[in-house]
């Protein structure tokens, strides 16, 4: 069993064209010997947001805390602490905090899309 502490893990600092105060914590990857998927913690500051982009993965979201809308094929809806987001593979998407505090979530992939490795804003 492998046991992370988004507290106790330095946040990588996501950089990129369309990308303000975005920070990420890889809670579980390839390397701790995840088959199936990772898991990243995101924190967006206020007024902050993830590139619009796509891949051709899904993945899971689970808000933790804060306000903010994501767009998703076209389609902006608010989310706040306590959604859980199904993002289909290939829809073009973004995350944006609205909010007064910092957006956080969890983000969960395939482990083959990238190794749990950083990707900007995924």
């Amino acid at each position: 069993m492998i046991k992370q502490s988004v507290q106790q893990m330095d946040g990588i600092s996501v950089k990129g064209d369309g990308i303000k105060g975005v920070t990420m914590r890889v809670l579980v990857r390839k390397e701790d010997g995840a088959p199936t998927f990772a898991m990243r913690h995101f924190s967006v500051e206020s007024g902050g947001y993830t590139p619009s982009h796509l891949h051709p993965w899904e993945h899971e979201v689970f808000v933790l805390s804060g306000q903010g809308e994501v767009e998703c094929a076209g389609e902006v809806k608010s989310i706040q602490g306590g959604d859980g987001l199904f993002i289909p593979s290939n829809d073009l998407h973004q995350f944006r905090n609205v909010g007064q505090q910092p957006l956080e979530f969890l983000c969960i992939v395939p482990i083959e899309s990238d190794c749990g490795e950083p990707v900007p804003g995924s």
